[in-house]
């Protein structure tokens, strides 16, 4: 059974899609690995595909999206990096892979997924909610309960389904929603890929909720989840093995999340402070921090947030500038800045 697994980033998230990939092929050396970059490398950063833990590269504009640097233009960093999930879990499912496996970039194994193929026999589609134990603490309610009512029930750093039946009619539809509308629009009930996937299980079958707690432990819900090494350095989650770990928010953030509800849970700090290492390995300096191709315009002023909702919401906008990226005379750039915006 052929298993596909991809995770889409920027350069920016490199060193992050490293640590992932590296650990993917440590535990499932047979599994074809992609990479979905939606960038354009740094000037000074030499990118060999060659060289890096993943068998492959595919490029955003390599996905087929009609008039591709208007559609692009609609979307910041994030929003694009989930929206052209969607295209590429599409595509992959006429690839001749079995199974399709997403993992953010920011996610590490620290054991076998081999569980999930186990799944894939009896379902189509795999999801991971945020929370699979309710809350009680009315802090935690406030942070992650609330959070997931606002950005959707599960978290789609990862996502798994089989690549016929019913998974394949979910990837076409999501697909077709996220080329669409995969904006960070939550007043519209839009949280870029994740608030589609509350309607999975109405409309779809086969849908299995993974409510092992060793799958997808992040900050949002270690407040249910209790780490614990053992004498053989199993790590188990809740007594079940450590499976996959999403580290969101690296820096900051991410530790006052994570210290707030691990508490005296010592190996969580373990877990965070070897990942950190794993990414300090991978960091090329090269690479600018925040680095995006695609968030200037030509002339290299930066392009504001309103400038793409704008262009989004106005078709005669995009008709008029089918390459928003461009400068100089009779491009959206001159436009907006005649209008005083």
């Amino acid at each position: 059974m052929k298993v596909l697994v991809y995770s889409s980033f920027t350069f920016s998230y490199l060193n992050r899609a490293r640590v992932l990939f590296q650990t993917l092929r440590r535990f499932h050396p047979d599994w074809e690995l992609v990479a979905l970059i939606t960038d354009e490398p740094p000037l000074n950063f030499a990118f060999d595909p060659a060289s890096e833990p993943f068998d492959r590269v595919v490029l955003a504009q390599d996905l087929g999206i009609p008039n591709f640097k208007g559609w692009l233009f609609k979307h910041d960093v994030v929003e694009v990096c989930t929206a052209v999930k969607g295209p590429f879990l599409h595509q992959a499912c006429a690839s001749g892979a079995d199974i399709a496996i997403y993992l953010d970039p920011d996610t590490a194994l620290l054991n076998s997924l081999e569980p999930l193929v186990g799944w894939l026999q009896d379902h189509d589609i795999l999801l991971t909610p945020h929370l699979v134990d309710p809350n009680e603490d009315r802090g935690a309610i406030l942070d992650n309960d609330l959070s997931a009512s606002r950005t959707g029930i599960f978290n789609l750093g990862f996502v798994a389904i089989r690549t016929s039946g019913e998974g394949e009619r979910f990837a076409k539809w999501w697909n077709d929603r996220l080329l669409s509308f995969c904006y960070d629009d939550i007043p519209n009930g839009i949280f870029v890929d994740q608030r589609w996937c509350d309607h999975v299980p109405a409309l779809f079958d086969k849908v299995k909720v993974v409510r092992d707690p060793g799958y997808n432990v992040a900050s949002w819900n270690l407040s249910r989840r209790t780490i614990a090494v053992g004498r053989d350095g199993g790590v188990t989650v809740n007594g079940q093995p450590l499976r996959f770990w999403h580290f969101t928010k690296l820096g900051p953030t991410g530790d006052l999340m994570t210290k707030k509800y691990a508490g005296d849970n010592y190996p969580v700090y373990e877990i965070w402070n070897w990942y950190k290492r794993q990414v300090a390995n991978t960091t090329v300096t090269t690479i600018p921090d925040r680095y995006w191709a695609y968030d200037a315009y030509a002339d290299g002023a930066k392009i504001e947030k309103s400038h793409r909702v704008l262009y989004r919401e106005r078709t005669d906008l995009q008709a008029a500038f089918p390459d928003p990226f461009a400068t100089g005379r009779g491009s959206y750039r001159s436009w907006l800045l005649s209008e005083g915006l």
